[in-house]
């Protein structure tokens, strides 16, 4: 995961806290825009994360038995 990829999630995950948080103090309308504001990031994240995946993840080649020779 690269640097921008963690600080976009980082900064999604933020946002819901607070976005919670506005929901349990001043109600769902006042906090609406935080939440889907957060959840754009989240979209973008994952926009990311497929656009570019990671080459060690994706090619790994799976490990083949031996087989024992008597």
């Amino acid at each position: 995961m690269k640097l921008a990829d963690a600080l976009i999630l980082s900064l999604a995950l933020a946002l819901i806290i607070i976005g919670i948080h506005q929901t349990l103090t001043a109600g769902i309308g006042f906090s609406y825009s935080i939440f889907m504001f957060a959840v754009a990031l989240l979209f973008w994240f994952q926009y990311r994360r497929v656009k570019n995946p990671d080459t060690n993840s994706t090619q790994e080649k799976p490990k083949q038995k031996k087989s024992k020779k008597r």
